[in-house]
């Protein structure tokens, strides 16, 4: 709809240009006035002002005055129309862009809200998405939102105000990353996120050290230094190449895959009747392998025995190729 007001815009222009054109050689050729004094006579008589006439004009010249005012009447009153059509439509566009996405963002629930989207909001925000992981993105830059909007749904505002975390549904969130530039930004999200849900699992990135511990206390569960783990990954690769090359892997996904996963208990046991690891056989089912089991209280067990009882709110960590990976997703409907 944009496209067609601008196309309107660009036709009225080029419509109020052939009037003044029109104006300019006419009183030049017929009256013949200078350049300047036709640009004058022009300017006047389209505009209505009603200032003195460079000198009178004969019965010829009155005739193309007329014909000059009539034209120009219509023609800068399609023009004006237009644009204020334009900048109306404009506005109702943005308000019915706002009102879908508030629709869409009060139905979530248990979803991530990520404050910030700059390097690190915008890679966290591509990782949820191909998980299918419903989130909402706090920004207030209107700029990076006008840039990205088909990239997730934007709540446009400071990560800071609660009206701001309301409206991205933190009451009803399980998960909220703040990946502001500044510290303190991210220590005020963090203070207010908590406050407004006790139960929010906080993830906040961190830039210096001495902030790790703060942010700790303030309610964040997991604090995230992107400088430091970027330095260990690059010193990693000077000292075990092929193993981080390997874990690498691992991690990268192409549209909506990826070589790990993990799986609630719950999942398995709706379908099957397992007791152990041994019973799920997921190797053969799927060709995944479980490379690791976390208990009901977060004890994590890398590489578990077959003959591992399953508990009650536990998880499998599995291992497999995009389409081993997919296959146990169709398996037991976790997508």
């Amino acid at each position: 709809m944009l496209r067609l007001f601008r196309s309107k815009i660009y036709l009225a222009l080029f419509m109020v240009s052939v009037v003044l054109i029109f104006g300019i050689l006419g009183y030049r050729y017929i009256a013949d006035f200078s350049w300047v004094e036709a640009l004058y006579m022009t300017v006047i008589t389209v505009s209505t002002v009603g200032f003195k006439e460079v000198r009178p004009l004969s019965t010829q010249e009155q005739l193309f005055t007329v014909i000059l005012i009539t034209a120009s009447v219509f023609i800068f009153a399609f023009a004006i129309s237009v644009v204020t059509e334009y900048i109306l439509s404009r506005n109702s566009l943005q308000l019915l862009k706002k009102k879908k996405v508030k629709q869409k963002i009060d139905r979530f629930e248990d979803h991530v809200i990520v404050c910030g989207y700059g390097r690190n909001g915008a890679q966290a925000a591509a990782r949820l998405k191909a998980y299918n992981r419903p989130f909402v993105v706090i920004e207030k830059d209107k700029d990076v939102i006008e840039k990205h909007e088909e990239e997730a749904l934007f709540v446009e505002g400071d990560a800071n105000d609660d009206k701001v975390l309301f409206e991205a549904g933190v009451d009803r969130a399980r998960y909220l990353i703040s990946t502001l530039p500044e510290d303190a930004a991210n220590l005020f999200v963090v203070l207010s996120a908590h406050q407004l849900n006790k139960e929010l699992f906080i993830i906040s990135r961190a830039s210096q050290i001495t902030s790790q511990k703060k942010l700790l206390l303030a309610g964040a569960n997991k604090v995230i230094m992107p400088d430091k783990i970027g330095g260990d990954h690059m010193a990693s690769l000077v000292v075990l190449p092929d193993l981080i090359t390997f874990m690498d892997k691992l991690s990268m996904e192409g549209e909506h895959t990826t070589n790990l996963e993990e799986v609630h208990i719950e999942d398995f046991t709706n379908t099957l009747n397992c007791n152990t690891l041994r019973d799920l056989d997921l190797r053969r089912k799927t060709g995944c392998t479980i490379i690791g089991y976390v208990k009901p209280d977060g004890t994590y067990i890398i590489n578990p025995e077959a003959d591992m009882p399953l508990e009650p709110k536990s998880k499998v960590i599995v291992l497999g190729r995009a389409d081993q990976i997919r296959k146990l997703n169709e398996m037991f409907n976790l997508i």
